[in-house]
């Protein structure tokens, strides 16, 4: 025995020195990009672009804008600011670093998620979602077809409240997938059909990433894509793990006495419930640009659209809205839940971020017609969504 280990004290010598070196290399490149993130994110606001920063005092003024805002082009931040209140019953003031509820903007890190999944053979495009859940009721059902909105499948937030006795306590998406396979609640198509936007769909994909990697969304997601990214103000957040999301921006709905009480369908996560602030969404614009978290062939892939629009201009891809126009290719995403309303778009042409990130539910970001002007980008408001914000039907 002691032989024996005479024999391998030199081998685990020379392992405990080699992981040893490893993570202080790894110390070493977060520390680095730690710093380089430093660099991305200084902005002097007495160098503010006037033309921006009149625009937004407008649509703060006028529209009923209240938020965060932080706009980058070729690299640089032009423009960021506050507008109004992280609470309107306290008078607390937002803060450039306030997290907000995402929404929908969550869906493009749930692909994310995914894609790195693909990509380690993890997970297949083509392989259907009865693999990962026996008993699921939909057969021939597909990853892809969830990161495409092309699956059929019933909306789970509509379904859910006929089912779930707890309104005040938090689903699972395990929950959801559960009720799922219990009620077999109507499909709305066929799978691989027409384009039809359902929350079903990143709810389930988020469902698969823990099924397949054995940690909980929130982990995976915090040590393969925020981290990352560095993403330090950036979490899931659920309420079937709080009494109460540990949050200081209230979301208002369109009146300011109304501040939108947490629920039990805030407990779901991925196709929503990742709190995020401006800078840590322009760090992800940068890390994605990078190749830091996703090698370029399968990100090009995630920005091709998947849908056949009425309209030519506007289609989906892998978690990303994309907008086409000539010479210009432009992917975004928007966002709407519990009082929160958002607009994340990434212009790939001419390299120029915007994040809009709101908590007060009205038409503001319908307005923006302007700032595209004044950064020279196409329009995308234009055709795109409805009298309430929602995106215009595809086929």
């Amino acid at each position: 025995m002691r032989f024996t280990l005479f024999l391998f004290a030199p081998f685990l010598f020379f392992l405990f020195i080699a992981c040893s070196n490893a993570q202080k290399k790894q110390q070493q490149i977060e520390k680095n990009q730690a710093e380089l993130d430093s660099i991305a994110l200084l902005y002097n606001p007495l160098e503010a672009d006037e033309q921006i920063d009149a625009f937004m005092h407008n649509l703060h003024k006028r529209s009923g804008f209240n938020g965060n805002v932080l706009i980058a082009k070729k690299g640089k931040i032009i423009y960021q600011n506050t507008f109004g209140w992280a609470d309107y019953l306290h008078k607390d003031s937002l803060k450039i670093d306030s997290r907000f509820e995402l929404a929908s903007v969550s869906k493009p890190m749930t692909a994310l998620a995914v894609l790195q999944l693909v990509d380690q053979e993890k997970i297949r495009l083509d392989q259907e979602i009865e693999e990962f859940f026996p008993g699921f009721p939909y057969p021939g059902v597909t990853v892809e077809q969830l990161l495409t909105h092309r699956s059929g499948l019933p909306n789970y937030v509509y379904f859910a409240e006929t089912v779930w006795p707890d309104r005040k306590k938090g689903m699972t998406n395990s929950d959801v997938v559960k009720l799922l396979i219990e009620h077999k609640p109507a499909r709305y198509g066929k799978p691989d059909g027409r384009f039809l936007y359902n929350n079903s769909n990143y709810m389930l994909l988020a469902a698969v990433v823990e099924q397949v990697t054995g940690l909980s969304f929130a982990d995976y997601m915090k040590l393969h894509v925020f981290r990352p990214a560095g993403m330090k103000n950036t979490a899931i957040l659920s309420k079937a793990e709080y009494d109460q999301i540990p949050t200081d921006v209230i979301g208002h709905d369109r009146v300011w006495r109304r501040s939108v009480v947490q629920n039990y369908l805030d407990g779901p996560v991925g196709d929503k419930g990742v709190y995020s602030t401006v800078q840590d969404m322009y760090l992800l614009d940068i890390a994605l640009k990078e190749g830091r978290l996703l090698k370029k062939e399968l990100l090009d892939s995630a920005y091709i659209g998947r849908s056949d629009p009425k309209r030519g201009l506007f289609s989906y891809g892998y978690g990303w809205r994309t907008f086409s126009p000539p010479h210009a290719q432009i992917v975004y995403h928007t966002g709407w839940w519990h009082g929160f309303k958002n607009l994340y778009v990434r212009d790939l042409t001419d390299d120029i971020t915007i994040v809009l990130l709101s908590n007060m539910v009205n038409g503001s970001l319908n307005h923006l017609d302007n700032l595209y002007k004044i950064l020279e980008m196409p329009i995308l408001r234009k055709n795109a969504y409805d009298s309430n914000g929602g995106f215009m039907d595809h086929e």
